[in-house]
């Protein structure tokens, strides 16, 4: 069972100082989790988050893509079924450009959409965190902080921390099995 301890502040730069604060209190970073409407600058370096591997993946998956496009159409134009029109080379690489580029940018736009649907664990119809009234406002003008818990002993103190700092609500979240 896990228990969300959420705070709402006014601003994305009182979320930092409320999160370096947590730090500071000791909290792990892997604990700690902000909810804004739109990005705050610097909030990745305040909750520590790690560089995306969707790049990466792109990347590789794009390469792995034209090079799949390329060696198609060499096989099927120089080894598998040749044609000699006009005189022109079996292997005529400038005339695959076209085809390879758009294997090279469906394969990568598929990675992405695929890769963050993982990443961010989509679809993900409910989060025990919605059913909170006031969390709404995380999509309007909310700033929320959000500390996990394993128990609900560890919560208290947690809820003291973020009424110390400021928070206009504070509230426990029970995840329902």
């Amino acid at each position: 069972m896990r228990y969300w301890v959420v705070g709402e502040f006014g601003s994305g730069e009182e979320v930092k100082a409320a999160l370096r604060r947590l730090g500071e209190l000791g909290y792990a970073k892997d604990t700690l989790d902000a909810f804004s409407p739109y990005p705050v600058e610097g909030l990745e370096e305040v909750l520590a988050l790690k560089p995306s591997p969707l790049r990466g993946w792109a990347f590789v998956a794009g390469l792995t893509g034209a090079a799949g496009a390329y060696a198609l159409q060499w096989w099927t134009n120089a080894v598998d079924y040749p044609l000699n029109v006009g005189n022109r080379p079996p292997h005529a690489g400038p005339a695959f450009v076209p085809i390879t580029f758009e294997t090279l940018v469906l394969f990568a736009a598929l990675t992405l959409f695929f890769g963050l649907m993982w990443l961010l664990r989509f679809p993900r119809p409910h989060h025990p965190l919605f059913e909170l009234e006031s969390f709404r406002t995380a999509s309007t003008g909310g700033f929320w902080v959000s500390v996990t818990t394993k128990r609900r002993e560890e919560a208290e103190p947690v809820l003291a921390h973020l009424r110390g700092l400021a928070a206009r609500n504070t509230a426990v979240v029970e995840e329902k099995e």
